[in-house]
């Protein structure tokens, strides 16, 4: 494990978990990649091979075999006979040119946190890390190339560090890594979406050509996630390879996957480079993102369950890294914007009588708000609406054995609100063009200082002088009119994103018993970046239980469950009009982070049992629903049916939620295969004491229960004995 280098053939061989990553150095100074999978068990093996075809954009005459454009380059800029996609690029007198060579490298023990960024973080004895330079002696710029080699996964991460020691150059492109595969036998895995449909699975053979995963939309976005990964054509589940990559930033972002004339895979990763430039003065530095690299030659659920683990253990940080998540209630979907101090209070009460931990007041408690046109940046309570403050209301709500949660939206001002008739030029904007008034929101400017200092010191207030132990932090509109008065265009984007990320840490620092939750327009902004300061995330607005099944399965991809918000919420459903049993929203809503989201004092009595049942069972177990390993055995997007399976570390309980979508006539006896258990042991049903064994319940498996009607769902709860 770690990092090998071999000074004769200019080698370096990663070696993480189960994974080689092999590259080396060419003379002249370029960095040729060589191999990226399984395990090879020899140090350096003999892998670089010269090109026997006609290079056309050969160095020389008289070696026309050999050009930049016929490698696997290891971090590839544009020009030197390389005419595929870059990862670097940067431009001085209107000459985009750069040509970056080996200068030094080292290797230590440990990792270093990113500046401003969030990033990955272990024991100094469970991550190795090379930093390797790159140098242009014309343009006198350094590239700083850094690999954290994991030993307890298949994970390597990198990074790009750029130092300017020469005059003011523009960067244009910095992606955090590149590399290259010698063929396309690839499936491309890709999460696309929109709002209320997130992160739907989608998979499709590589072409010849170039396709880009990204977002210009100011946040990581519901239409594409910062994610994609690579399978072999067999690749299912449970078998194949996954060359998966996960990026550590909510803002703007690109994948780029090419394939070229000889099919030569290569994939760029990093901040997207459209509209996006950056000048970097003598002495100057810019760091990029992280991106996680993680391998898999065993489907993509330990693709998932290695994510999970990761992020748990080494992303998420704490009080809450590893405690049971709370079951809250979310006011929203029980009285929107029509609520008083009584409602809430009667709110609140319904909420505590079923097993609710924490009451969440949503929008419309602050300014003149009443509906969504007005009043964000106010961040004063509506005394009109909440007689005295909010602090009696705390009182009363906490005598209830709940503890008290907020909705804010600190990046947004409405055009009607007293923030933006002192500050207009506070948000983005360009002069002399339009303000696009989505939502009747405009974008603060988090590139400012002045904005982000004022945003800080107001949550900071709010916090302070409130007993407020839960925040959900919203953003519910994207960048249009781009524009700064300090900076130019192509560095605002990137400079908010360091903005809120600058405010989010002093925030969670601050207030360290706080609970954080991200939302975006409910999953616009579902990306590991946000995860580093608030471990969970509001997966959608969407609260329809089958509707779940499918975004639920798409986060489950990269992101664990104990991160993804998923609440119980009222039939009709607010978003598709379906009615579904009480039975079958919770057992989904469980397969996330529980919460509710609908006023159940409208509960038949009958009903309201089942879910305080549900509730009181649900808190026996989530830590085995929160931080046990994942396995997926339906899948909604080809299956009738959506299935999640959770097995405790120690493979000595598991949890089994099924949902039958729609409901077929006379439909044959069907069985539900289990994973992950031990072969050996026993377990007893929890419910029913049925004694079945591990072998018994991977091979044959569970007998699925004949359902009557559309959306009935199913558990099952064994422990060993």
């Amino acid at each position: 494990m770690g990092v090998l280098f071999d000074e004769k053939s200019k080698t370096f061989h990663l070696r993480a978990k189960g994974v080689s990553y092999i590259f080396n150095i060419l003379d002249g100074g370029h960095l040729a990649h060589l191999y990226y999978g399984k395990s090879i068990t020899e140090d350096f093996p003999d892998l670089f091979r010269p090109s026997n075809r006609a290079a056309f954009n050969a160095p020389s005459f008289e070696n026309y075999s050999f050009s930049l454009d016929l490698i696997m380059r290891e971090y590839p800029t544009y020009g030197g006979g390389d005419l595929r996609s870059p990862a670097f690029a940067a431009e001085k007198d209107g000459v985009n040119f750069c040509d970056l060579r080996y200068m030094e490298h080292k290797i230590y023990q440990g990792k270093r946190k990113l500046e401003g960024l969030p990033c990955l973080y272990a024991k100094d004895s469970d991550v190795d890390t090379l930093e390797l330079t790159l140098f242009d002696d014309l343009l006198n710029l350094k590239v700083v190339l850094s690999y954290c080699v994991f030993k307890n996964y298949p994970v390597i991460s990198r990074s790009v560090k750029v130092i300017n020691e020469g005059e003011s150059v523009i960067l244009k492109n910095v992606m955090s890594a590149s590399v290259g595969f010698d063929h396309m036998d690839f499936r491309l895995m890709q999460l696309h979406g929109s709002w209320a449909r997130e992160r739907f699975v989608e998979i499709s053979p590589l072409k010849h050509g170039l396709l880009s995963i990204d977002s210009r939309r100011g946040a990581s976005s519901h239409a594409l996630n910062p994610f994609m990964a690579l399978a072999s054509p067999d690749c299912g589940e449970n078998c194949g390879e996954v060359y998966a990559f996960s990026f550590i930033y909510s803002g703007n972002f690109s994948m780029q996957v090419e394939v070229d004339e000889y099919d030569t895979t290569r994939v760029n990763v990093g901040i997207n480079p459209f509209n996006f430039s950056w000048k970097l003065d003598k002495g100057g530095v810019f760091q990029s993102p992280e991106v996680v690299f993680c391998y898999s030659d065993e489907g993509f659920g330990n693709m998932s369950r290695t994510f999970h683990d990761l992020y748990n253990n080494h992303l998420i940080r704490g009080k809450y890294k590893k405690s049971p998540r709370p079951v809250l209630l979310n006011s929203w979907e029980a009285v929107y914007f029509n609520f008083n101090e009584e409602r809430l209070y009667s709110l609140a009460k319904s909420a505590a009588e079923i097993g609710a931990e924490i009451f969440v007041l949503d929008d419309g408690w602050f300014g003149e708000r009443n509906d969504d046109r007005t009043s964000l940046g106010d961040w004063y309570v509506n005394t009109q609406k909440i007689r005295g403050g909010l602090n009696p209301l705390i009182s009363k709500i906490n005598a209830l054995g709940l503890k008290f949660g907020i909705w804010v939206e600190p990046e947004m001002v409405s055009p009607k609100s007293r923030l933006y008739e002192e500050h207009p030029d506070w948000c983005l904007h360009i002069e002399g063009r339009n303000r696009t008034t989505a939502r009747s929101q405009l974008i603060l400017d988090f590139s400012r200082e002045d904005v982000c200092e004022y945003i800080y010191n107001t949550i900071r207030k709010l916090l302070s002088e409130h007993n407020i132990e839960y925040v959900k932090w919203d953003m519910n509109r994207n960048f249009s009119e781009i524009g700064s008065v300090k900076y130019a265009q192509g560095e605002v984007p990137h400079r908010y994103i360091l903005g809120l990320y600058g405010v989010l840490e002093r925030l969670v620092s601050e207030f360290p018993n706080v609970l954080f939750e991200s939302c975006s327009g409910g999953g616009g902004r579902f990306d590991a970046g946000m995860l580093y300061y608030m471990p969970q995330t509001w997966t959608s607005d969407n609260t329809d239980a089958i509707s779940r099944l499918k975004i639920h399965y798409g986060t489950s991809m990269v992101y664990p469950p104990s991160s993804m918000g998923s609440h119980f919420s009222a039939c009709p459903n607010h978003q598709t009009g379906r009615v579904t049993p009480v039975k079958t929203r919770f057992n989904v809503a469980i397969t996330g982070n529980f919460g509710l989201e609908f006023d159940p004092a409208n509960l038949k009595e009958d009903e309201k049992e089942v879910l305080k049942a549900g509730i009181k069972k649900y808190k026996e177990i989530r830590h085995l629903l929160q931080y046990g390993d994942l396995y997926r055995l339906k899948n909604p997007f080809v299956d009738n049916a959506g299935a999640f399976m959770f097995v405790s570390k120690e493979k000595d309980e598991f949890f089994v939620s099924f949902t039958n979508i729609l409901t077929e006539a006379n439909s044959p006896l069907k069985r539900l295969k289990l994973s992950g258990l031990v072969p050996g042991y026993v377990y007893k049903n929890v419910d029913n004491h049925e004694i079945m064994s591990g072998s018994l319940l991977m091979n044959y498996g569970l007998k699925i229960p004949h359902f009557s009607g559309d959306f009935a769902s199913y558990t099952w709860h064994f422990r060993k004995i």
